[in-house]
């Protein structure tokens, strides 16, 4: 755990987040006054690369607690006997901060949040705005009830709902703001019939090539939405956005060949943002080694590829799909290697489009 995650207090943490720039005044206050552990159930885990890990009552709770990091606070949407990953967090304190310092509220403005998860988010809201300004809509049942008592017990009763927050919330009218604290594959049109013309969203993405951006759009009065991209967000998805791993790779195709673009290269968010655009539907995962990285792609067509830094390709399927990740990568460096913060995404009732540094200048897929 780094130096700016580890902290002994609540206090300590805010001060720390208050040290990085994370929040101006107002919001320092707002979070001096809506203490984290509130609404932290006891059961808890923390997240590890391969695993989930229990985490006790008692002194290593409470440094959970207070430390920069989510607090994994269900698994296997709440199912027992399951494989134990994480399907709801008490989001990463310094994530939380800046996407409220994105939404630039004001006193009067009504929020819709999507996925109350442990009801902390919806508290800060609260504090900020008045109870009356907050909606936030939770699809468990389970976490929906600790999240209601939580809020209550804590004295802030905003507007609650449980169910899909993919659908609209009856009766609501238009908001000024919405943040998914939940990651979406694409952004749903309904959510953005449901923020008013000049209003804001705030949303963790998440796609094949790349596993997690932030993004800030503005609605237009069209009822489309333009915005950039504000560096990486890793959250749980949103159930009905989950990815699923329909791709098989036929082992007996394989063809090696020398090692060319070093894997690691590859990794950075603003090119995951334009190979995403060139190619969509290629899946990328990828591992840190001793010596760089070692990566996997693989596309629903049956081609794969996987190389490590200094090692051979090998290539299965149809295709020779690392030299068309290797033709993109050769476009992304002839633009400057431009970064996550020069891309932005337009949302309209029919598509979403990737554009870099103009909204009029779409990224287009490749043609195959």
């Amino acid at each position: 755990m780094s130096a700016t995650q580890q902290v002994l207090t609540y206090a300590g943490l805010v001060q720390n987040l208050a040290d990085r720039g994370l929040l101006n005044q107002r919001w320092r206050q707002v979070f001096d006054a809506v203490p984290r552990l509130r609404f932290v159930p006891t059961e808890i885990w923390r997240q590890l690369p391969d695993r989930c890990e229990p985490v006790r009552e008692g002194a290593e709770w409470l440094a959970l607690v207070n430390s920069d990091e989510p607090v994994v606070i269900q698994l296997d949407d709440g199912a027992e006997g399951g494989p134990g990953i994480a399907t709801s967090s008490n989001s990463q304190p310094s994530m939380v901060a800046r996407m409220l310092g994105l939404l630039h509220v004001q006193d009067e403005h009504r929020v819709l949040e999507i996925g109350t998860a442990s009801g902390h988010v919806a508290a800060l809201l609260s504090e900020r705005l008045g109870d009356e300004q907050v909606y936030s809509v939770e699809i468990d049942p389970a976490l929906a009830h600790h999240a209601a008592g939580a809020l209550a017990d804590a004295g802030y009763r905003p507007h609650l709902r449980c169910g899909d927050g993919e659908q609209p919330w009856p009766g609501m009218g238009p908001v000024d703001r919405l943040i998914s604290t939940c990651a979406l594959r694409h952004v749903p049109h309904a959510l953005l019939r449901q923020v008013r013309p000049g209003g804001i969203i705030v949303a963790p993405l998440a796609r094949d090539f790349w596993s997690g951006a932030l993004v800030e759009l503005h609605v237009q009065d069209d009822g489309t939405a333009v915005g950039t991209f504000c560096g990486g967000a890793s959250y749980m998805p949103m159930r009905s956005h989950r990815a699923i791993s329909t791709h098989s790779v036929d082992g007996t195709t394989g063809r090696s060949r020398s090692a060319g673009l070093d894997p690691a290269q590859i990794l950075s968010l603003g090119f995951a943002l334009y190979a995403e655009a060139r190619l969509p539907g290629v899946r990328l995962t990828h591992e840190d080694t001793a010596t760089g990285a070692r990566v996997w792609a693989t596309r629903a067509d049956g081609s794969a590829a996987t190389t490590a830094t200094g090692e051979d390709v090998w290539q299965y399927g149809p295709g020779f799909l690392w030299e068309e990740i290797e033709q993109v990568w050769l476009e992304y460096a002839a633009l400057g290697h431009p970064g996550a913060g020069q891309f932005g995404l337009t949302v309209t009732a029919r598509a979403q489009q990737v554009w870099l540094r103009d909204p009029q200048a779409a990224i287009a897929p490749v043609r195959r």
